[in-house]
């Protein structure tokens, strides 16, 4: 949708959820509408519907929740997907936001953990509030005026409510599992979470709260149009709905059933990937809500909101240290690094060699310390589209150097990348706190690669296996596209300094952010060799014939090209390989980052999070603790 218009109307919706939706407290004040409120008589017609079917997209971005900066809700679920995965480390210095760092050692029963986990399960159940209150309010309007709203919007209406009611729910399913799930009849909130038998629900098994998703889903599937309703990208579509039933299959381990319906969506034409990797995580507005968008929170800038709380709000601490911009969170892991270096055929050196990961500082191999600029190193060009790394281009902002970490000791040398805007871009905010970092890059919930990569997964359990080789091929030729360019270097004098002379050998004359890696008209050249990175990347072009190697191949795939994105943890737990890989992840690690060594052992009770204590008080003794937390584990 047209997101500065939303956010426009967002300022007068703030208030909406409170129509028609669960109360949550005793009944005084609230049952009286404040001075200058808007009342149940005011909102039924369509424009009040409308209005709070924005509100319950708004909800999206999970961080801007009233009463807390709520890092932990932000819509990339940097914290839960990634940190708590081994991709990237808190960041900052130590004693800097220790939830995070607690949560990063698997500490997660600690009380500032505990604050975290609760921002986040208020932020999807707010989501969840809001559509509900849409669908109660569309049901009263209806019911009092059937002409009010036309049968097309209607449907659409309650469509777009439903899929976003899966997707909340789905959000707390896959951190929870055990959770209870609200529709809009119910009248109060105090709902069980123990739903299944044994008590022994969540993602990678088939249970109830995944039935009432996808149960959801179909209904949005029936309801929605093919294309965004009114023409405004970003609303639900059929399509949307169908991709994520095909995810939540995914999650419950029903490989045939995802695989018939992630080839609908295949087969639909409705998504395809961006031409170059560059066009996914960017400023620039022409690359906004591309073909690659399944499901995206909108960021928007200087649209009238006065603090820039419509921005990547969830992801301002997630930026370098150097001036003009803070924090230094979300810093990558030397295991994410080098996780990106390549064979002699351009596929991932772990495809070949178990010690991918074992220091060698001194050969070609992996780091153990500072993986810097190099022409040595073949790398998988989207390292640096991920990562920020000693002496290579930061987009336009520079070459990355030890000042764009806050400490080094700590954290290691590495910064976030792909939710930072090109300077050029023109998508940082103008007002609020650091406004530099305040941005309007889309966070991707869902896209198009990660879909080809679930059907890769299918299509592996299902024996296909030159299927799944064909879609990983496609994502790669994808990836082989563009390299990270000199960005500043015809202005910029550092830049000039250590790689003096014009392109390819230097970088004067070269300012672009994204070179060709094949057939660049300015080098002439192939396989790119910049003066900062040797980028390769190759295609599997030997038949798949063995399930075992196919299903690693995938896996690997996933992890570099969703790396970053809050996916990879979630990953872990949903396969059943989080115990094996993120105690062989903290083995190697530690010797790295010695704080490290107060990491809790990974075991059975951190296959799903502990439910926030203060909601299980709050809920009168429905909600039941998840095992380990304070139950025992079976």
């Amino acid at each position: 949708m047209n997101t500065r218009d939303m956010n426009r109307l967002l300022l007068g919706t703030a208030f909406l959820i409170l129509v028609g939706g669960v109360t949550y407290s005793c009944k005084d004040f609230l049952d009286v509408a404040p001075q200058g409120a808007l009342d149940q008589g005011t909102l039924s017609n369509q424009a009040g519907v409308e209005g709070i079917l924005i509100a319950a997209y708004r909800r999206l971005d999970g961080a801007s929740l009233a009463g807390c900066d709520c890092w932990g809700a932000a819509a990339s679920n940097w914290v839960w997907g990634s940190v708590a995965s081994g991709d990237a480390h808190k960041g900052s210095y130590n004693g800097d936001i220790n939830a995070i760092q607690d949560i990063e050692l698997y500490n997660w029963g600690t009380g500032v953990a505990e604050g975290y986990l609760n921002d986040k399960w208020r932020a999807v159940y707010e989501g969840v509030v809001r559509s509900n209150a849409t669908l109660r309010l569309l049901n009263k309007v209806v019911q009092s005026n059937p002409a009010a709203i036309s049968a097309t919007d209607v449907d659409g209406i309650r469509g777009e409510a439903l899929f976003l009611r899966a997707h909340y729910h789905f959000e707390a399913w896959r951190m929870w599992g055990n959770i209870p799930y609200y529709t809009e009849d119910d009248a109060t909130f105090d709902k069980p979470n123990d739903l299944c038998p044994a008590h022994d629900c969540g993602p990678g098994r088939l249970d109830p709260v995944a039935t009432l998703i996808i149960k959801d889903l179909d209904a949005a599937i029936a309801l929605l149009p093919a294309t965004p309703r009114n023409g405004q990208v970003g609303r639900a579509t059929k399509w949307s709905a169908t991709a994520y039933k095909g995810r939540v299959q995914i999650y419950t381990g029903d490989y045939a059933g995802a695989l018939t319906t992630l080839n609908l969506v295949k087969a639909s034409g409705a998504y395809s990937l961006e031409t170059s990797f560059d066009h996914v995580w960017t400023g620039f507005h022409q690359f906004a809500n591309g073909k690659e968008t399944i499901l995206a929170y909108e960021a928007s800038i200087n649209d009238g909101e006065p603090d820039g709380n419509n921005s990547n709000y969830g992801e301002r601490l997630n930026f370098p240290y150097k001036d003009p911009f803070c924090c230094g969170f979300h810093q990558p892991s030397q295991n994410l690094v080098n996780f990106f270096v390549v064979n002699d055929s351009g596929l991932p050196l772990a495809v070949t060699d178990p010690a991918w990961n074992t220091g060698n500082p001194t050969g070609t191999g992996a780091k153990d310390t500072n993986f810097a600029a190099n022409t040595t190193v073949p790398v998988d060009p989207r390292l640096d589209w991920t990562a920020g790394r000693d002496g290579v281009p930061y987009k336009d902002w520079g070459l990355h150097t030890s000042a764009f970490n806050r400490d080094r000791a700590y954290a290691g040398p590495y910064s976030p990348k792909k939710n930072v805007h090109e300077k050029r871009s023109g998508a940082q905010s103008s007002v609020g706190w650091n406004s530099f970092q305040l941005n309007s890059v889309h966070i991707h919930i869902y896209r198009y690669a990660d879909l080809l990569l679930q059907l890769a997964e299918a299509e592996v359990e299902a024996g296909s296996l030159e299927n799944a080789r064909t879609i990983v091929n496609q994502i790669r030729s994808r990836a082989g596209q563009t390299a990270e360019g000199c960005g500043s270097g015809s202005t910029d004098a550092a830049t000039q300094a250590k790689y003096p002379g014009a392109w390819p050998a230097g970088c004067v004359g070269d300012d672009r952010i994204a070179v060709p890696l094949l057939n660049d008209p300015v080098s002439g050249r192939d396989s790119l060799l910049t003066p900062y990175a040797f980028y390769k990347i190759g295609l599997y072009t030997t038949p798949w014939t063995d399930q075992v190697f196919a299903r690693a191949a995938v896996r690997y795939e996933r992890r570099l090209e969703l790396a970053m994105e809050g996916q990879r943890f979630f990953d872990l737990r949903r396969r059943g390989d989080a115990d094996t890989t993120i105690t062989n992840y903290l083995a190697t690690e530690t010797n790295r980052l010695g704080w490290l060594g107060g990491a809790a052992p990974f075991e059975a009770r951190h296959h799903l999070y502990p439910i926030p204590q203060i909601q299980i008080e709050l809920s009168q003794g429905a909600l039941i603790q998840n095992c380990g937390w304070g139950t025992v584990c079976p």
